[in-house]
């Protein structure tokens, strides 16, 4: 048993998926409707390469904030989720994702000039876990916040359309 966690702690062992309240990356169809049971789940509305179907749920609680959640999937396996939350709740997300995925492998406020309109700021945190990646992004000053975490090149193919 010390051995594991002595080989986990080293990052010797494959890192696990990302996850939301149980549900993984990769994960079968199954566990979608189980975890999600009030998911609506259909057919994309465009043909891609990174999924075939999405589910969406309208409110889920999620690391003590009432969010909402979408799961996009192909061939009846987990390829992503967005889980989208009230950017007033960033504060205790951030907290979640740093408890949940490990220290974040990037932060950072980047600024956005936009002309006559100033400077736009959002917040990023990053996590990599071998082919698989999560971003936490929140808008200064804005009710919208959200983290995306993907497998492979999900995040590039989704919307190009075949």
């Amino acid at each position: 048993m010390r051995l594991v966690l002595a080989l986990a702690l080293a990052g010797a062992l494959p890192a696990l998926a990302f996850e939301a309240n149980g549900l993984r990356l990769g994960a079968p169809e199954a566990e979608v409707t189980r975890g999600l049971p009030s998911a609506r789940c259909k057919a994309l509305e465009w043909k891609s390469e990174a999924a075939d179907r999405r589910c969406d749920d309208s409110r889920v609680a999620f690391g003590g904030v009432t969010a909402r959640i979408t799961v996009y999937l192909k061939a009846g396996t987990v390829q992503a989720f967005h889980i989208r939350f009230d950017g007033r709740d960033l504060e205790r997300m951030k907290t979640h994702f740093r408890v949940a995925y490990g220290a974040p492998a990037a932060e950072v406020t980047e600024l956005i000039a936009r002309g006559d309109k100033g400077e736009r700021r959002v917040f990023k945190m990053r996590w990599e876990k071998g082919a698989e990646r999560a971003v936490l992004t929140a808008l200064e000053n804005s009710k919208r916040a959200g983290l995306e975490a993907w497998r492979g090149n999900f995040d590039t193919e989704i919307y190009r359309v075949k």
